[in-house]
């Protein structure tokens, strides 16, 4: 089945098309047609595109909405010149797969989109409006351009922690706010998360019930999970994603009575403080230089730039905090799992926060820890540590076209 994977944000519009279906997913055989993305500024889209694995071409096109740059992924796809051989008109997509945010406490898993969906992912964009209305623009012009014979499924961020008990999810609040709005946790990178404990087990050849691990996911938005017996059981990103990690612009954990005092003191309104937390803060926020952790890392050693040292610090700190909080609500576990942008490229980092851990058993091997990057993924420890570590790139865009095969053909995505 050819299935197109729409991640459709405020700004952006991510794609790629994947072949798949049950017998490719057991041999592990799905096959990458094609893979872009789209980003506006102004009126114009920066469009960036490529078939296979093969080098990316890049445009400027006036494209003004979703819906226009759908059509013109499609109208590219399809062309002899974009080298995708599998597809040569829509009629060759079956399905379509989307990344929805926020799923709330009603979706728990992957589901087919129908009229009752869309009116639950509306709802759910009382919590996320940048997220989930960005999300239903993709859907909606998937649906128009497609239309009804073509299956679309909603794949949750959220779905995937709504395994957390409530000592995990529950806030120390009144807990009429709980039963008025929703004041939980509810957790994001939940795609991500999953992916990477799949794909853990797969590697070790384990059942589901087997593996309890530490995941993070380490990028410009960060997040950590607990997992045992392949559900999350704690996870650092909250009500929304602002909270848990140090992350590229986002401040991470913080008293709430900042908030307040910040507001007064600055002359801010509660909403431009949440801005200030959103887009201000974090590794920029820190550092005055970037968000990037790679210009940090440059920075901080050949300029010795004591801000970015710090901004470094803090980041690694936090993720080490975590980590040993959660080592200790689960009573231990198999391993720790990096991914995400910074979690697989970064060896300086992964060994800064693993720094420190040798007491709970982690011995890190610098010679396999600086040999892992660039897509890679490998056991990073030494072969006699009791916790291992591994690196493990994330694919959500795999396993969003996997669940979309599982919801069509009547059963569930990966593990």
């Amino acid at each position: 089945m050819n299935i197109l994977v729409l991640n459709a944000g405020s700004s952006t519009l991510k794609f790629e098309l994947i072949d798949t279906d049950p017998a490719r997913i057991a041999g592990d055989a799905d096959d990458r047609l094609a893979r872009g993305r789209l980003e506006w500024t102004g009126g114009d889209a920066t469009v960036t595109v490529a078939a296979g694995d093969g080098p990316p071409s890049r445009s400027t096109e006036r494209l003004q909405d979703v819906r226009a740059a759908l059509d013109f992924i499609l109208r590219w796809a399809c062309s002899p010149v974009s080298g995708v051989e599998a597809i040569r008109d829509t009629r060759d997509i079956e399905a379509v797969g989307h990344r929805v945010v926020h799923g709330g406490e009603r979706f728990t898993r992957s589901t087919l989109v129908t009229d009752e969906v869309l009116r639950g992912i509306e709802e759910c964009a009382l919590m996320a409006p940048l997220h989930n209305t960005a999300n239903l623009q993709g859907i909606l012009a998937a649906r128009e351009i497609f239309g009804p014979g073509v299956p679309q499924v909603a794949v949750f961020d959220t779905a995937f922690h709504q395994t957390l008990p409530e000592c995990a999810y529950l806030y120390a609040l009144p807990y009429r706010f709980y039963q008025r709005h929703g004041i939980r946790r509810y957790g994001f990178h939940g795609t991500s998360h999953r992916f990477v404990a799949f794909r853990y087990r797969q590697l070790l050849g384990l059942p589901r019930e087997r593996a309890t691990l530490v995941t993070l996911h380490l990028g410009n938005g960060s997040s950590v999970a607990a997992i045992r017996g392949g559900a999350s059981v704690d996870t650092s990103m909250g009500f929304t994603p602002l909270e848990g990690l140090v992350m590229g612009t986002r401040s991470g954990d913080l008293d709430p009575g900042v908030v307040a005092i910040i507001g007064a003191r600055e002359g801010l309104s509660a909403r431009e403080v949440e801005d200030v937390l959103n887009h201000e803060s974090g590794l920029l926020g820190i550092s005055g230089l970037t968000h990037d952790m790679r210009g940090l890392l440059e920075a901080a050693g050949e300029r010795a730039d004591q801000r970015a040292r710090l901004a470094i610090e803090i980041f690694c700190y936090r993720a080490r905090k975590y980590v040993g909080a959660y080592l200790a609500a689960m009573g231990g576990a198999d391993a720790i799992v990096f991914t995400g942008g910074i979690g697989e490229n970064a060896p300086e980092v992964r060994a800064r926060i693993c720094a420190g851990l040798e007491w709970m058993g982690l011995d890190l091997d610098p010679a396999r820890n600086e040999a892992v990057r660039e897509g890679l993924e490998g056991r990073i420890s030494a072969d006699g540590s009791r916790l291992a570590a591994w690196v493990i790139p994330t694919d959500e865009e795999l396993l969003i076209a996997r669940d979309t095969v599982g919801c069509v053909c009547g059963h569930g995505g990966p593990d």
